[in-house]
């Protein structure tokens, strides 16, 4: 079936792992044998070939790059003005990507129906470009409010204002408090350009403002439920309640200690976790319950997100596995169009809907 993934660090990838994202994921982590300077190493399970195989023909890709301030101990950039070098970096491989023809970039309602169709009708798998719709994830890289015209004349379609930590524009996950001091100038601008707001890593404080100012159109990439694995990372009912509400879609992360309660990284094992797919679909149907449908949920798997195969779902070899989804989700009863909606259907109808202006 096709599928949309709305959230891949791909360029991350490329550029910090040193991965040709060009060869199959068995290449990938055989040259990665012995070394050990990230924990993945070896462990990787997203490449291009392998996106093709599982007919993932659509995906949220981002740039990303931090800016910390000297008492913040997270990884990052020391400037602002570096943190927009790392994500031009990024934007560059991408472009490289499209001028190989393994990529193309999507960026408006013509070229997604277009892309689509080819995907639907067209083509042996393994010869499609895979398309992507650009994302920021965190904001700190925006120099200044002037700069995110700059980005969207590039392609930029999407923004989460916060990673981790605190944030120029706002404060993520671990972190409290509301909206930087050019927070609010910078989503009015966003919703200027019709940028959509990626709500996934915003805090508590963050995200009700955020909501509060914020009137264009809104999702969460990658998040799960609070409910089912208590962190701040995770919405809570009343979050996910108002994003229904905004009619937002919500993906499904498949990193393994937002699935499943008690994960210890470095430590837990997804097997002896019990951490497997199904436990995807425990928070997607935890969604769906509070909305009364299936309309607000699909795949943000989040995977390679500087984890691999020892953290993620046990029986995920390789991202093709999200072709296993539809069917754990017939067994549990979900109809036909229902699954094709979270596979790619709801996507789909959100970009329709925010680009149709």
């Amino acid at each position: 079936m096709f599928t949309i993934d709305a959230h891949l660090d791909l360029s991350m990838n490329a550029l910090e792992w040193n991965r040709d994202l060009r060869r199959p994921v068995s290449e990938l982590n055989a040259r990665e044998a012995g070394l050990d300077d990230k924990p993945d190493r070896g462990r990787a399970v997203v490449s291009l070939p392998e996106l093709r195989k599982g007919n993932i023909g659509l995906v949220v890709a981002t740039q990303i790059a931090r800016y910390v301030t000297p008492d913040n101990t997270l990884p990052g950039w020391h400037s602002p003005e570096q943190a927009w070098a790392q994500t031009q970096g990024q934007l560059a491989w991408y472009r490289a990507m499209e001028d190989a023809g393994e990529m193309v970039q999507i960026k408006d309602l013509e070229g997604l129906e277009k892309h689509v169709n080819l995907w639907l009708h067209e083509l042996p798998w393994n010869t499609k470009p895979v398309g992507y719709i650009l994302s920021l994830e965190g904001a700190d890289s925006i120099v200044d409010i002037s700069y995110l015209e700059k980005a969207y004349k590039s392609g930029l379609r999407a923004l989460g204002l916060s990673h981790y930590g605190p944030g120029r524009y706002a404060n993520g996950t671990d972190a409290t408090g509301g909206l930087g001091p050019k927070g609010p100038e910078l989503l009015r601008e966003m919703e200027r350009l019709n940028i959509i707001l990626d709500a996934t890593h915003l805090c508590d404080d963050s995200f009700w403002e955020a909501m509060d100012i914020f009137h264009g159109h809104v999702w969460a990439s990658h998040n799960n439920c609070r409910e089912l694995v208590d962190h701040n990372r995770q919405f809570s009912d009343e979050q996910l309640k108002i994003l229904i509400e905004r009619g937002a879609v919500i993906g499904g992360a498949m990193d393994a200690w937002m699935m499943v309660p008690g994960w210890q990284r470095g430590v837990s094992d997804p097997k002896a976790m019990d951490c497997n797919l199904e436990k995807l679909i425990d928070h997607m149907d935890h969604i769906c319950q509070l909305a009364g449908n299936a309309n607000h949920i699909g795949i943000g798997s989040d995977l390679d997100g500087g984890f691999g195969r020892e953290q993620c779902p046990y029986d995920v070899e390789s991202i093709a596995d999200l072709q296993k989804i539809p069917d754990l989700l017939a067994k549990r009863g979900y109809a036909q169009k229902d699954i094709e909606n979270v596979m790619f259907g709801n996507w789909l109808r959100f970009l329709k809907n925010a680009w149709k202006e």
